[in-house]
């Protein structure tokens, strides 16, 4: 189905409200394939968000789902990163949240996505059963692993999907490994994993992490991936729901580098390098979702006042190339790029 799309462009599915159905409406009008965020949602919020968008637009879309993890945490060390977190949520006037942990719905959104018969539905955070996968494509789904090395994409090859989006080292937000343990294998920049990972199997790639223009996206096609997911390209979108705060602190030079920390979430994420993340990024523990929600109140406090410094801006190594392009002019520009380097 990748291969029917007008133009090879995919936006990323972001988290925390910036994937709004108008941005994919207008990602798929313009001959792309437009994403909806299901992570943290209620399943009666994204029902809501698919039946907006499907008002918005007839062209297909998809959803993603964040999968469960597994992994153990360290409860002692979890309990101390609070203790630490509890004069900054002092100091904001607010309370931290408690150390709760939940499977984010995720029976109900598989029954979601299956009931709306959702054209593309990605997973991340690790690879469904085969069964899941065979249902939903049944179903009349295509579906999606995200991966970030080739012993990921050989399990999620195995169980069925139908292409495998792979993450890059570059990529903003949440790095979608399988495994949140603390001792990380190797990790490869996306033309490296491209080639990896193309040389190990045949299944369609969609490239992520660090493709900002039509130029890059003609690199990676070149490099062997069928499609080129973008997600900070789309951050300064008028549809995004990225929040002004957000917006500011992406062209503001107060903000020089982006770093990966579980400071935040208790999951590696690449973000801007603020106070919060310069503080505590060697504090944090492995364990989502509890610092998410740990966390959650000391974010909000942080937006409502207007201070980035305690905000988790989720952004790629090439956000300083972002634009302030409405959703339908910054694909007019990518595929214009892309298609003049075609030409060459």
């Amino acid at each position: 189905m990748l291969d029917t799309l007008k133009y090879p462009i995919i936006q990323a599915p972001m988290a925390g409200g910036i994937s709004t159905p108008a941005l994919a409406a207008a990602v798929s009008d313009a001959g792309g394939l437009g994403f909806l965020a299901g992570g943290y949602k209620t399943v009666e919020g994204l029902a809501e968000e698919i039946q907006k968008l499907r008002q918005l637009t007839s062209s297909r879309f998809g959803v993603n789902i964040f999968v469960p993890g597994r992994d153990e945490v360290d409860e002692d060390a979890l309990a101390a990163y609070r203790l630490k977190l509890e004069r900054e949520a002092e100091h904001l006037g607010t309370m931290l949240g408690n150390l709760s942990t939940d499977d984010d719905d995720w029976d109900r959104k598989l029954d979601l996505v299956k009931a709306e018969r959702v054209p593309f539905v990605s997973f991340t955070f690790g690879c469904p059963s085969k069964r899941i996968i065979q249902d939903l494509q049944a179903n009349g789904s295509f579906v999606i692993v995200t991966v970030t090395c080739v012993e990921e994409a050989k399990i999620a090859a195995a169980a069925g999907a139908d292409a495998l989006c792979l993450q890059g080292i570059e990529a903003g937000g949440h790095r979608g490994a399988f495994s949140n343990g603390m001792d990380l294998q190797e990790e490869y920049g996306l033309l490296v994993l491209l080639q990896l990972v193309k040389q190990e199997l045949g299944i369609p790639l969609i490239a992520a992490g660090g493709i900002m223009d039509g130029r890059a996206i003609a690199a990676v096609i070149a490099a062997g991936a069928c499609a080129a997911q973008l997600g900070t390209a789309f951050l300064l979108c008028p549809e995004s729901g990225t929040n002004p705060v957000y917006r500011e602190a992406l062209t503001r030079p107060r903000f020089t580098s982006t770093r990966i920390t579980r400071a935040f979430t208790g999951r590696r994420a690449r973000g801007l390098v603020n106070d919060f993340m310069e503080a505590y990024d060697k504090e944090a523990p492995a364990a989502y979702p509890q610092v998410h929600y740990m966390t959650q109140g000391l974010r909000k406090a942080a937006v409502q006042s207007g201070n980035p410094e305690y905000m988790s801006l989720w952004a790629g190594q090439g956000y300083r190339l972002v634009q302030p392009l409405p959703a339908e002019k910054l694909m007019c520009k990518l595929t214009a790029q892309l298609l003049e380097q075609n030409s060459e």
